[in-house]
């Protein structure tokens, strides 16, 4: 790889004045600047992002964090978020914090190192830590009304899943509730347990996590532990799999038998057997929101705290029956 004493070799001229040419400082003649211009492309040469960052105080670096890069949602979220910084001249640094509270601490001290211009988190919505930073910051698909957040409408999406499974004959649904400490979870949660608390059916409430380990494991506990179970609610596509997977194994029909209805709308949704319906959460679309609204407050363009919401929508596949679909009630 060139160095910058490399190129001022090739140019034959000196390491101050490639410097000079290379950050548009100083005088410089029209010749020599050619002439310098013309190493770096023959050398191909790439200054030291980090370098420059450190000397100027200023980078064109955000940082991202997010909780699980095995969960297809986020990978598409920082699609979103680095195609809109890229368009502007920006790059990324992406962080995968495993909801690892310390984990995500040390990703932050490593932005700080590398003079990130701001951070936008998918991850904790602990916000001790980014109360220290003098940097701008926002949430997304993460919510803290002390901060400006990017998420989708979690209260529409709990509440869809619910009618539609009750609109589409189940009587007996499992609500799988995700953790506890992330609020985006805990409103689609509510939302789900409010429409169904206004019902007549059964229902019961199972805890789980987002990851593939915690659906695999709640997905042989819901059925050991509500065997009539014929609506479920997943807290996200994952979790939705797996119990599909787990009521296949048991010879359930579905949907006749068992209803089943995801979070999210991930790629491999459209590819299971049967395709799962799910509650579509556009993350892409969250993502260059996310990333405009970060960029916004670098520039100082707007600075206020702003909370952007965008609407969710129900997806509908082979794991819920058809509207008006009258069959289920005839295995009753």
């Amino acid at each position: 790889m060139a160095t910058i004493k490399d190129v001022a070799k090739e140019a034959g001229v000196s390491v101050a004045t490639v410097s000079r040419v290379i950050n548009r400082n100083g005088y410089v003649q029209e010749e020599t600047r050619k002439l310098v211009e013309a190493a770096i492309s023959k050398l191909n040469y790439l200054p030291n992002e980090v370098a420059r960052s450190l000397y100027f105080q200023k980078s064109k670096l955000i940082g991202l964090i997010i909780p699980d890069i095995t969960n297809p949602f986020f990978p598409e979220i920082a699609r979103g978020v680095e195609d809109v910084l890229q368009q502007n001249g920006y790059r990324l640094i992406i962080g995968n914090s495993d909801e690892d509270a310390e984990k995500e601490v040390r990703y932050i001290e490593t932005f700080t190192q590398h003079n990130v211009l701001g951070v936008i988190s998918t991850s904790s919505e602990e916000i001790s830590q980014w109360e220290k930073l003098n940097i701008p910051v926002v949430l997304l698909d993460r919510i803290h009304h002390d901060f400006p957040f990017v998420c989708s409408d979690q209260k529409e999406g709990g509440r869809l899943a619910a009618q539609i499974l009750l609109d589409r004959g189940s009587r007996n649904i499992t609500l799988l509730r995700g953790p506890k400490h992330v609020r985006t979870a805990y409103e689609r949660f509510f939302a789900a347990l409010e429409v169904l608390g206004k019902s007549q059916v059964q229902f019961q409430v199972l805890n789980t996590s987002f990851s593939f380990d915690g659906a695999l494991e709640t997905a042989g506990k819901l059925f050991e532990l509500y065997p009539d179970t014929d609506g479920v609610i997943a807290v996200n596509d994952i979790v939705a799999s797996a119990v599909l997977r787990e009521a296949l194994l048991r010879g359930r029909k579905i949907p006749e038998e068992i209803q089943i209805i995801g979070f999210d709308d991930i790629p491999m949704s459209k590819f299971l057997f049967p395709a799962l319906s799910t509650i579509q959460q556009p993350a892409y679309e969250m993502g260059k929101e996310a990333a405009r609204l970060l960029l916004e407050r670098i520039r100082q363009t707007d600075i206020r705290k702003k909370q952007i919401i965008l609407p969710v929508s129900f997806v509908e596949r082979e794991t819920t029956r058809k509207a008006g679909d009258g069959t289920w009630q005839k295995l009753q």
